[in-house]
């Protein structure tokens, strides 16, 4: 059974993807980690600029804050990825 995980992208991680938001499909449940890794970089977008800023980013996943990408994504989760603002 498929698992669907939405995943949203706020300031610099918008940015970088080109994305406001984004559902990811998964044949299985997938890691935090598992999803970052797929998602692609907006065109004109260094892939190793995106990689950057996705290890400075926390994840909310269901409104609880992790930066642990072994942990496993339910289906049915939002997972906001969230980069530092300024000031923090």
């Amino acid at each position: 059974m498929a698992v669907t995980v939405t995943l949203r992208f706020f300031a610099a991680a918008k940015g970088a993807t080109g994305l406001d938001e984004i559902e990811c499909v998964s044949a299985e449940v997938p890691t935090l980690g598992e999803l970052v890794d797929a998602i692609l970089p907006a065109a004109g977008t260094d892939p190793d600029e995106l990689e950057r800023i996705f290890t400075r980013c926390s994840f909310l996943v269901d409104g609880a804050t992790t930066r642990d990408r072994a942990q496993r994504v339910p289906g049915g989760a939002v997972v906001d990825v969230m980069p530092p603002f300024a000031g923090g």
